[in-house]
């Protein structure tokens, strides 16, 4: 018997995207700290990879702590007995649902014929579909995708999507063409409300794209009678985004110095540095300050710059 949390939650829904290389572990133990969003996803792994040699850095991307409940696990691939394993796996590793990017536009991945490849072969992409839900038999399926690929796509694309029953579809409104360049097109969204209600009543309608404040996603959610939104970018560097509280010039640094301190992975710690260079903005001194975290090689010479910087702004 499938549970499907989504209906239990409170609408409109707001959420953090999954976003590779960003929303990993320490990253959503600071917003279960600062302000919660509606549901967690994972960055997202490759089905084929959780049976190759790979399983370990796949396994590591999917740790999550029982407090960021409901938690999504977003997969990619091209191949439904893939999707049907990894389905299986998921659910057996706690997860609340499973969701499948139809939408990544990096070439690497659409090499694979996965992410936004995926739009342009809807038979394969109904496969897939079917073959997660197969394998996920407790948990519900949703899908992450685009309008179409060079173009909008939403009768020929979004229609078939629709049509699987999934229990949430999430829009960036964009296509693959216009990658994050273009403005989002919001201005479809009551059109996929309406196809929704056509073809499949059950199925919550997550929009994303652009959001830069809780006070926009609000607006955004009111406006086009959508299910949910979901916020990428802006959450960058910005724990507190679902709190809708603006951070002081120590909050910020105090955060960047936990954010360090919960990355758990030394070898890897030039990643932090993308979200490094996201806090220090907004006071007095972040230009050079954000210079000088671009050469840290570790959390104890974070510790001593921040030490240091937020003496200067007693």
């Amino acid at each position: 018997m499938q549970s499907n949390f989504w209906k239990k939650l409170k609408k409109p829904l707001f959420v953090a995207a999954p976003m590779s290389g960003v929303t990993d572990d320490a990253f959503r133990l600071m917003f279960l700290k600062y302000g919660r969003p509606d549901v967690f996803w994972t960055e997202f792994v490759s089905v084929e990879g959780l049976f190759s040699k790979g399983r370990e850095s796949c396994l590591k991307i999917l740790k999550f702590s029982p407090e960021e409940h409901p938690i999504i696990a977003q997969v990619f691939g091209s191949d439904p007995a893939y999707f049907k394993k990894a389905a299986e796996e998921i659910e057996k590793l706690g997860f609340d649902g499973i969701d499948i990017n139809m939408g990544c536009p990096d070439r690497a991945i659409e090499q694979k014929g996965a992410g936004a490849a995926l739009i342009k072969d809807v038979d394969l992409a109904k496969q897939i579909i079917r073959a997660t839900k197969e394998g996920a038999k407790k948990i519900p399926v949703s899908v992450k995708t685009r309008l179409g690929y060079d173009e909008n796509q939403v009768s020929e694309w979004i229609t078939p999507l629709l049509k699987e029953n999934i229990a949430a579809l999430t829009i960036h409104f964009r296509t693959r063409k216009e990658m994050y360049r273009s403005p989002a097109q919001w201005d479809l969204a009551k059109e996929i409300v309406r196809l929704r209600d056509l073809y499949s009543p059950e199925t919550l309608i997550i929009g994303n794209g652009d959001v830069k404040s809780l006070a926009q996603a609000q607006e955004l959610a009111e406006e086009n009678k959508i299910d949910g939104i979901m916020i990428g970018r802006a959450t960058l560097g910005n724990p507190w985004f679902f709190s809708d509280r603006l951070p002081t010039a120590q909050e910020r640094l105090k955060a960047i110095l936990e954010h360090a301190e919960l990355f758990d992975d030394p070898k890897q710690f030039n990643v932090m540095k993308k979200h490094f260079h996201a806090y220090a903005k907004g006071f007095s001194g972040a230009p050079e300050l954000r210079d000088r975290l671009m050469e840290v090689k570790n959390y104890s010479e974070v510790k001593k710059l921040i030490e240091e910087f937020l003496l200067h702004l007693q």
